[in-house]
């Protein structure tokens, strides 16, 4: 690993969590970086003392399902810079349902944010960096793109749709000098299960057959989370150590949390592990 130079990058979802902590890791190394996210305005003051400090971070509007905005972003990046050199997929969100009690939207808006959002920033920034025969493309996936889990299908399977595009993409692209790399986070309290938590239309019916079980496991996941202890700047400190690397990993873990479960699921038969993770959420409510 060796020290970069500064670098351009352009981070989406950049309002809170990960992609704000890793916004203003990135800007006190010197870094530029245009911050992304998708109502700017509102977020405005939130950068106001760091833009002060830094002069590095440049706000913008981007909503990742929106291919305007996206271009308007990349086309402001190319005049004002001529290149960028690192792109960090971070926009996203969760939303907790059983399949039953989310909507076809619900799910199709979760796909389009987490996944088809993510191709359509990558698609756009290709370009700038396959014409200097390099570039970084960083996508923030997540445990659960390894690992399903009842009452987040929905999330589960934007993510390991995410892993899938990420691996393909991954071999496509380092011809060119570009690569790919994904941050597979564990649990970490951020705002993604509070203020921007988001659950099914159903979640909180008590005729859904789902409610008992939907009820218990939220407040088994808000307690997990609660307890945890994870610094999340860990992520930012992650993504530098990423831009840095010669040959980064596609895959990278940065907490024991995932590790852990990783090795758990290559050792045990997938109906033992099953099971033990059925007894853990229902306990004797398995029907």
């Amino acid at each position: 690993m060796t020290k970069t130079s500064p670098q351009v990058v352009l981070v989406t979802g950049s309002s809170s969590g990960f992609g704000y902590l890793t916004v203003t890791h990135l800007a006190s190394l010197g870094h530029t970086v245009y911050a992304s996210m998708r109502d700017s305005q509102r977020r405005q003051a939130t950068f106001s003392h760091l833009k002060r400090i830094t002069g590095k971070i440049i706000i913008c509007e981007l909503d990742v399902t929106n291919s305007q905005s996206i271009e308007n972003v990349i086309q402001q990046i190319a005049t004002t810079e001529g290149y960028l050199d690192v792109v960090i997929n971070n926009a996203g969100y969760g939303i907790g349902g059983f399949f039953e009690d989310l909507t076809a939207e619900e799910i199709r808006q979760q796909m389009e944010v987490n996944f088809f959002g993510v191709q359509n920033v990558t698609r756009a920034v290709i370009p700038l960096m396959r014409s200097r025969k390099k570039g970084r493309i960083i996508n923030i996936s997540s445990v659960a793109g390894l690992n399903a889990s009842p009452c987040f299908g929905a999330y589960n399977a934007s993510k390991w749709a995410l892993e899938g595009f990420s691996e393909s993409l991954y071999h496509e692209l380092k011809i060119f000098g570009i690569h790919v790399c994904m941050i597979e986070p564990g649990t970490y309290k951020t705002k993604i299960f509070f203020e921007n938590s988001k659950y099914a239309k159903e979640f909180d019916n008590p005729d859904s057959p789902y409610y008992t079980l939907s009820q218990r496991l939220k407040r088994r996941v808000m307690a997990y989370v609660q307890k945890t202890d994870k610094d999340p700047m860990r992520i930012a400190y992650l993504v530098e150590k990423l831009m840095m690397k010669k040959n980064p990993a596609l895959r990278n873990f940065p907490d024991i949390e995932t590790q852990m479960l990783l090795a758990v699921r290559r050792i045990l038969p997938f109906k033992l592990y099953a099971g033990f993770l059925q007894k853990a959420l229902y306990q004797d409510k398995l029907i």
